[in-house]
């Protein structure tokens, strides 16, 4: 139980892998907007039904202020990050966007430090510094 959330993790990749192969084969011929819209809609739909079988459901103006701006400002951003990802998937090759796309996992642990004060050991930040260079080097030519 102590390391489940590597498992969760885990399984948040293959799907965010198996979700690149999927929107680019969906976003053609399909405005990238359009293509974002559907993908949102079926997501908003599986959530509900999911927090139903799970019985999770409380009425979002029953949360306190600050979880609601930040989940707001968190929605804003993930609606940003899709739209641009759908569009580049669109003009792109899928390998090449995904590449980039995953910069965001060292820009988040730069953020992690910056804005809620982590901590990085010498290894972990040669780790960061890894998956920046292999991005660019899948990215690039």
């Amino acid at each position: 139980m102590q390391n489940q959330w590597q498992i969760y993790a885990l399984g948040s990749a293959f799907f965010a892998a198996l979700t690149a192969i999927l929107a680019k084969i969906g976003v053609m011929n399909v405005s990238s907007n359009m293509a974002t819209f559907i993908r949102t809609i079926v997501i908003c739909l599986f959530l509900g039904v999911w927090l139903a079988v799970r019985a999770e459901w409380v009425n979002p103006l029953a949360l306190n202020a600050k979880n609601l701006i930040f989940l707001t400002l968190s929605g804003l951003t993930t609606g940003l990050s899709w739209l641009l990802y759908f569009r580049a998937l669109q003009i792109g090759k899928a390998s090449l966007v995904v590449s980039i796309d995953k910069l965001s996992l060292p820009l988040a642990v730069v953020l992690a430090v910056l804005i809620l004060g982590e901590h990085l050991q010498t290894k972990q930040i040669f780790g960061v510094a890894l998956m920046m260079i292999g991005a660019i080097l899948v990215a690039f030519k």
